[in-house]
């Protein structure tokens, strides 16, 4: 019994040393993250950060935890995003020549993160989390290359630039069109739908590159949208630079426009349909106003958290597609309210008008939008 009892304790010894070899630990940073609170004017948000040494034990494994809906920048630079907690497993020779650095600087960013301090060591090697884990890599590795925040500001800035320069051109050349269209006077009254409302045509040059600058702001969301939440589609595009996103971003503009375009044709179609004549303009511009309106705070205001709070820059966009998309319906419905007070026509037949020229195709795109980014 007792000769049992030692060899029972001999192997649990050995068990325990076999661990201790096999997850032998050479540096432990866990204890050494920095924490600052990142607040904005819709939430707060944590991140952590430190820098890590490659340049000592190459061969050694970085084992690092990264909880559930976290950012991973290296230095200035999104590495990747983690949708779940996961652990990730990289030789340190590997990162180095991945990143060509000696050192990096790690920073998570989450929102509510708390007081966690996750996991982040180098271990001489990691079969004992070989489980865990590592189906994520693949995903980790396809967002390694994107674009850094110096790229993103960039291209910004010049696409702003560049509208506010077309924006002052148009509006000294067509002051009247501008000041139309921009009035916000527009969106509270029913001005648009009277005889002698000055919006009565499309298919002019003044309105179409009018049109056109709408799309170029329009467009320059999409093209944010796309940098922060499909940038592995971006690459497989080929963009890769800021160059490349200024072009692509005039690219999305004609597209828009094209789009617009056949937009207004709809609605016409529709329109005549429903013996609704000269409606359509009205129609057109109200929503139209609305778009400029929309595209003008959400330049305004992703500017302010380009230069100020980067880190908050993914829950402003998608804070800002949620909120346009009910500002939109709400549109729609005033649109509504306002040709039922002005038109007399059966409120069921203009329902029904507004759903098939507007709402529906509005509601399909919104679905097409969704499934691309796999909301």
């Amino acid at each position: 019994m007792k000769f049992r009892f030692s060899v029972l304790l001999l192997l649990l010894f050995l068990g325990s040393g076999l661990t201790f070899l096999r997850a032998q630990v050479l540096e432990d940073m866990t204890d050494a993250w920095k924490r600052e609170e990142v607040k904005s004017w819709f939430s707060s948000s944590n991140r952590l950060d430190q820098w890590v040494d490659l340049k000592e034990f190459p061969e050694a494994y970085l084992v690092m935890e990264v909880p559930g809906q976290t950012l991973v920048f290296e230095g200035e630079r999104l590495w990747f995003f983690s949708k779940k907690d996961t652990f990730l497993l990289r030789q340190v020779k590997d990162l180095r020549q991945e990143f060509g650095k000696d050192s990096i600087q790690l920073t998570y960013f989450k929102k509510r993160l708390g007081s966690v301090r996750p996991l982040l060591q180098k271990t001489v090697n990691a079969k004992n989390l070989d489980t865990v884990g590592l189906g994520q890599q693949a995903e980790v590795e396809s967002f390694s290359q994107v674009f850094s925040r110096q790229e993103v500001r960039d291209f910004f800035l010049i696409a702003f630039l560049i509208a506010l320069f077309l924006l002052a051109g148009y509006r000294q050349v067509y002051p009247y069109i501008f000041f139309s269209i921009l009035s916000p006077r527009g969106l509270v009254t029913d001005e648009d739908f009277s005889e002698s409302g000055s919006l009565q045509k499309f298919f002019s040059l003044d309105i179409l590159l009018f049109v056109f600058l709408v799309n170029i702001l329009t467009s320059l969301g999409a093209i944010m949208g796309l940098i922060f939440f499909q940038q592995d589609l971006l690459l497989q595009w080929g963009v890769n630079s800021s160059d490349r996103l200024l072009g692509l971003w005039l690219v999305g503009a004609i597209g828009l426009l094209v789009l617009t375009i056949f937009k207004f044709i709809g609605i016409r179609i529709t329109a005549t349909l429903f013996d609704l004549t000269r409606l359509e303009f009205p129609h057109f511009f109200y929503l139209l106003r609305l778009i400029v309106w929309a595209n003008l705070l959400f330049v305004l205001v992703g500017f302010f958290y380009l230069m100020n709070a980067y880190y908050e820059l993914e829950i402003f966009l998608s804070l800002s597609y949620e909120v346009f998309f009910w500002m939109y319906l709400l549109g729609i419905g005033f649109l509504f309210l306002t040709m039922m007070n002005r038109l007399s026509f059966k409120k069921y037949h203009l329902f029904t008008y507004l759903c098939i020229a507007e709402l529906v195709p509005f509601l399909i795109l919104v679905k097409g939008v969704m499934v691309f980014g796999q909301y």
